[in-house]
């Protein structure tokens, strides 16, 4: 049983998704063993101690820089003895020491489609509002592995929504958490702790 450690820094939307699949019995071969938090007073860690799941808190602010803060991140993965690590709405990109200790170990969700719409500055809102301004027909979500550069890892899975003439950044944002991030961000996990994800060539491929 691989152990999954998730890391989050607000409300934990992506972070509920997992807990209900597990629940469900839907994460074959792994559980969620501890939340990591980088905000103190982020409702994820509510959502962990409803559910019985161990947590700690490793506070952005504390530590000078990004460096520093990811050897503190990396230790306590390390003490947690984490298989896998999910970045579930996580607002911090990790430095390399912790992308090459856990290399194709780490799965992002990302709310749009890679390559468009990613990289440094697109986050949250901030993807929904370019993927509304540039008036793209399909956007989506991408879970993929984390390395060094911001959203460039091997992609898992993509899954797509209509983009409405009538959506708001919210609306869409919402069409996308409920019937794409929300379900593939579950199997994408499933998938590795089954042990059914191929890496060739720096590319990932799912077995049959």
């Amino acid at each position: 049983m691989k152990k999954i450690v998730v890391l989050v820094s607000g409300g934990g939307t992506n972070l509920q998704a997992l807990i209900d699949a597990e629940r469900a019995g839907e994460i074959k071969g792994g559980r969620i063993t501890c939340v990591i938090s980088s905000n103190p007073s982020a409702y994820a860690l509510q959502r962990a101690a409803d559910n019985g799941i161990p947590s700690r808190v490793i506070p952005r602010r504390e530590y000078p820089d990004s460096v520093s803060y990811s050897k503190a991140v990396l230790e306590a993965l390390n003490e947690e003895k984490a298989d896998l690590v999910v970045l579930a709405g996580f607002m911090t990109i990790l430095d390399e020491c912790v992308t090459k200790a856990y290399a194709y170990k780490i799965i992002n969700v990302h709310p749009a489609l890679i390559p468009s719409f990613c990289g440094e500055g697109f986050y949250g809102l901030k993807v929904h509002e370019a993927v509304l301004e540039y008036g793209v027909k399909v956007s989506g979500a991408t879970i993929h592995f984390v390395n060094e550069k911001a959203d460039a890892g091997a992609i898992i899975l993509q899954g797509t929504v209509d983009v409405r003439r009538e959506d708001t950044p919210e609306t869409l944002q919402r069409r996308i958490m409920e019937n794409v991030e929300w379900k593939l961000l579950p199997k994408a996990v499933s998938l590795f702790c089954e042990d059914k994800i191929e890496i060739s060539g720096g590319k990932a491929y799912v077995k049959e």
